[in-house]
């Protein structure tokens, strides 16, 4: 009897932190998304490899839906853009 009480309550807590997850998650993609184009733009200007920084710029903007503002740096406006990393663990966003 004391195994299932103790099953019954791991199982009730599994559902209610399962249901605290999914509800962070419905919230957190209610965000009207970004030009990521144009806001990539701007971040890309005054790169030496446009085409480069562009690609890595739009990738992280779309999995991030935010662009650290400025043309380099300030990525704690923006902790998702500028904690993505390589393979190398080198920052993947410009």
């Amino acid at each position: 009897m004391a195994v299932f009480r103790v099953l019954l309550a791991s199982l009730l807590i599994s559902l209610l932190v399962l249901d605290f997850v999914h509800a962070d998650m419905v919230t957190s993609n209610d965000a009207p998304k970004i030009d990521c184009n144009s806001r990539c733009q701007e971040q890309c200007s005054l790169s030496s490899r446009p085409n480069l920084c562009h690609r890595a710029c739009g990738t992280c903007c779309a999995r991030c839906n935010c662009v650290a503002p400025g043309t380099s740096g300030n990525y704690d406006k923006c902790p998702c853009y500028g904690s993505l990393t390589t393979h190398e663990g080198r920052r993947k966003c410009p």
